[in-house]
């Protein structure tokens, strides 16, 4: 149990951060194939390498260890009662369907927009992938200069490191269901 715990986080922690293991590697001067031992749950690593690999990731040595002591192995969100994160001006609400789930390598949310609501000025930024499904109404992406239009049931997924932006152009109101990975910290 100890050594898929501790494979499970490091896998987790490295991957949020973008991090190959042969960056990680060089990093942490753990070798290669030692962290991909752990990661699979073949070796308990001892505390020398396992400071190393914390380290190199900016996290305690507890963090390892340490079971989650909050957080749940199941979330259910019945229907319309996602948890709201996120809210601007009337315009936009979000709220996350994965909420309280422990140590999640995504998250899922619904965003509602309003009428003529965009994701601001210039093409966001970031690591992972996002997949977006619209619920109701529409949605008008523009990813890497190229613009995509969604109506009702269709739905794109991209790597999120690719300039992109969004904009409800409809005189309706808009729900979109989005997947990321990995989890924004919210």
């Amino acid at each position: 149990m100890v050594k898929k715990l501790i494979g499970r986080k490091l896998k987790s922690s490295r991957l949020k951060r973008d991090k190959t293991i042969q960056v990680l590697a060089e990093m942490s001067h753990v070798s290669s194939n030692m962290i991909s031992r752990i990661e699979r749950g073949l070796t308990i690593p001892s505390v020398e390498i396992l400071m190393k690999i914390a380290d190199a990731l900016g996290l305690s040595l507890s963090y390892f260890v340490e079971e989650a002591d909050k957080g749940n192995t199941v979330v259910f969100t019945p229907a319309g009662e996602g948890e709201p994160i996120f809210f601007f001006e009337d315009k936009h609400k979000i709220c996350s369907l994965t909420k309280g789930l422990r140590d999640p390598g995504f998250s899922v949310f619904v965003d509602t927009l309003e009428p003529h609501c965009d994701s601001g000025e210039g093409g966001m930024v970031h690591t992972g992938e996002e997949f977006a499904l619209v619920l109701e109404g529409s949605l008008d992406f523009n990813i890497e200069g190229e613009d995509f239009h969604l109506e009702k049931g269709d739905s794109i997924s991209f790597k999120a490191s690719l300039p992109h932006s969004w904009k409800n152009l409809a005189n309706q109101q808009s729900k979109i269901l989005w997947a990321v990975s990995p989890p924004p910290n919210v």
